[in-house]
């Protein structure tokens, strides 16, 4: 779990948005979210509103990620924004390598995707893989 001062513009000395962010996950597979808040709020107590929230929830959400829905319930009860990918306004890939450039379409079709357009939809999966391991049937 994350938390940072939003950057201070050189024309207003106060932040104007606090950003905190959440992560589930191991190691080796993770997924965070962002949230935004006009008012700072120590991250102490943040921690602490997080934790009351996945108490309070984690048996019976039913968004994708746990994580997910803490973002819901924050938005919903504590004056949160979930920055959800349905309120980007545009995305854009940035490549040193000019065909690697593009505008990321937020609902196209497969016709107006560029090719190799990556999709942001995906799951994680880890699997062990042991070459010289026997081969079992169930």
């Amino acid at each position: 779990m994350g938390y940072w001062r939003s950057i201070r513009s050189l024309l207003d000395p106060e932040p104007a948005v606090y950003f905190y962010e959440l992560h589930e996950g191991d190691d080796e597979v993770f997924s965070d979210v962002l949230l935004a808040r006009d008012d700072e709020m120590d991250p102490d107590d943040f921690f602490e509103l997080v934790q009351s929230v996945r108490r309070r929830i984690q048996d019976s959400y039913e968004d994708d990620t746990l994580i997910t829905a803490i973002a819901v319930v924050l938005e919903r009860e504590h004056e949160f924004t979930f920055i959800s990918d349905d309120r980007i306004a545009a995305a854009v890939n940035v490549s040193p390598e000019e065909s690697e450039n593009f505008l990321v379409l937020a609902e196209a079709d497969d016709d107006e995707m560029p090719e190799d357009a990556r999709a942001a939809d995906y799951r994680a999966v880890i699997a062990e893989f042991d070459p010289d391991g026997e081969a079992r049937s169930n």
